[in-house]
């Protein structure tokens, strides 16, 4: 287990929701960063997030995504997917910095600073008990949901 407390923030979320991390103590919390709302990736794993929702919950776990998007775009992605959770809206990165996501990466042969597809799983404690960094979608909620069953 890692002792790094998990750096704390305060950002508004989905559903009027203001999120305060180190408020979610005593409960075990995914974060997961991801580049950009309604894009193919983001929307597999977010729809994988999702889809193992209730199985988190029964884990006393609570998942939020985040992404720079603006709370409105996030309204929106949150409603077409039919979400069970809500979305991190951070579009001055003051979480995307702290947790150190933010990369330069080569989109179209162009050099572009961006989010770099990470999972926090943070332990009941608010220790990071695990980071995934550079995530690959497929499979990825999953790998994620039974670390979270194994703490």
């Amino acid at each position: 287990m890692s002792e790094t407390l998990a750096p704390d923030f305060t950002l508004s979320a989905t559903a009027g929701r203001t999120i305060t991390l180190n408020a979610l103590r005593g409960r075990k919390v995914v974060l997961y960063f991801y580049p950009k709302d309604n894009t193919p990736g983001c929307t597999n794993e977010t729809r994988d997030f999702g889809g193992h929702h209730a199985a988190f919950a029964a884990a006393g776990c609570e998942v939020f995504g985040i992404s720079r998007d603006s709370l409105k775009s996030h309204e929106n992605f949150k409603a077409k997917l039919e979400l069970p959770f809500d979305l991190i809206a951070d579009p001055d990165e003051v979480a995307c910095e702290a947790y150190g996501v933010m990369k330069m990466k080569n989109m179209y042969g162009k050099e572009v600073r961006g989010v770099e597809r990470s999972t926090f799983v943070i332990d009941a404690g608010g220790r990071i008990a695990r980071e995934w960094r550079g995530v690959k979608v497929p499979g990825h909620a999953e790998e994620v949901l039974a670390f979270v069953k194994s703490l």
